[in-house]
């Protein structure tokens, strides 16, 4: 027992994502090699509670059947559980519970209060190690107008782009991207929230209901083209894992359904592009990868344009989608890595910087 690493699992969280995150740690857990980690389960719940143990156990086994759907978990539902003596972090954290004392923390969750660095920030204060990247840069990836600010100085190409808040003119944001325009909530992950708007109408509609979802919304150029994503793994010399090329079939992009739903989209890896453009996202990714400080694991994702035949980068994600046919894991195996395997090298390359 004493040779096997102490691995909480946090899964979960507070943001419109915590379905996915169900399902990509169910089947990280289900994977993970059970004769070299003891794997210590914590559900964070819609109300924000911690549950840790075998109640987040407990939590997965409830909830993961209503994870098939987004929101298909009610507040009322993932609170069940929630009683008044839950034990803490704190207490796996200086061991008072023995052999369960947290050697690594490997974060399965998705979107604010974890992906932005919250998390992150918390796990340094108690002196946790993690997997994945630090406060600083989850927190830069998380938004996306600053991340592609950071992009653009490292060299990489951008669409037009500008940030709305509340009090927005619908004339000004035509006039400077024309229609059709791309929404997003700035700081959100799995496309919740994303549309494209072709008309005025479509426009308004779709920005307040990306306001809905946070304070700003993110407004970008439409670019037609083929969408191109590239997982990098590493820290001192980070490298990129083969691209993939992403054909959305039930929606004209890449947004919640098509990532989600069965047959919803087809991952051709690798890419069939030329060897030019392949070794160009590859290169890009690498770079955005270190200019935002990532570590051990993120995915950039990308636009090759029909129009002009440039690259167009448009966002870097800190912790990618986990299940065994997500993107990253999939590109991973296409380099000879079965799930297993990929989840031993981020786990001991976390276990190395530390």
């Amino acid at each position: 027992m004493k040779n096997k690493l102490n691995l909480a699992v946090i899964f979960g969280g507070q943001s419109g994502e915590h379905e996915i995150s169900l399902k990509s740690s169910s089947q990280v857990i289900n994977a993970l090699n059970k004769e070299k980690y003891n794997i210590i389960p914590i559900a964070i719940t819609k109300g924000g509670n911690w549950l840790i143990g075998e109640k987040g156990k407990q939590y997965m086994e409830e909830n993961l059947p209503l994870a098939q759907q987004e929101g298909g978990v009610t507040l009322e539902q993932s609170q069940r559980l929630v009683g008044k003596t839950e034990k803490s972090l704190t207490n796996f954290v200086e061991g008072d519970l023995g052999e369960y004392k947290i050697d690594l923390v490997l974060p399965i969750v998705h979107g604010p209060y974890v992906e932005d660095g919250k998390l992150q920030g918390m796990l340094d204060m108690l002196g946790l190690p993690y997997v994945f990247s630090g406060t600083l840069a989850s927190a830069l990836a998380m938004n996306k107008y600053k991340t592609k600010l950071i992009a653009k100085k490292a060299g990489l190409v951008i669409a037009k782009d500008m940030v709305v808040g509340k009090k927005y003119k619908i004339e000004k944001i035509v006039k400077k991207l024309n229609l059709p325009a791309v929404v997003k909530p700035v700081e959100l992950g799995s496309s919740v929230g994303i549309s494209i708007a072709k008309t005025e109408e479509e426009l308004k509609n779709s920005i307040d209901k990306a306001l809905e979802l946070g304070d700003e919304v993110l407004l970008e150029q439409f670019i037609k083209g083929r969408e191109l994503t590239v997982a990098v793994m590493g820290n001192k010399s980070p490298k990129a894992l083969p691209v993939t090329e992403i054909i959305p079939k039930i929606s004209g992009f890449y947004d919640y359904k098509a990532k989600y739903q069965d047959g919803g989209s087809e991952h051709v890896c690798p890419a069939q592009i030329s060897d030019d453009i392949y070794k160009k996202v590859q290169r890009y990714a690498v770079k955005v990868f270190k200019a935002i400080g990532c570590r051990d694991l993120a995915r950039a994702d990308f636009i090759f344009s029909e129009n002009d035949g440039k690259l167009y980068f448009l966002e870097i994600n800190t912790i990618p989608g986990m299940t065994a046919t997500s993107l990253a894991p999939e590109s991973a195996k296409a380099a000879g890595m079965e799930f297993s395997d990929f989840l031993d090298k981020l786990i001991s390359g976390a276990i190395k910087r530390k």
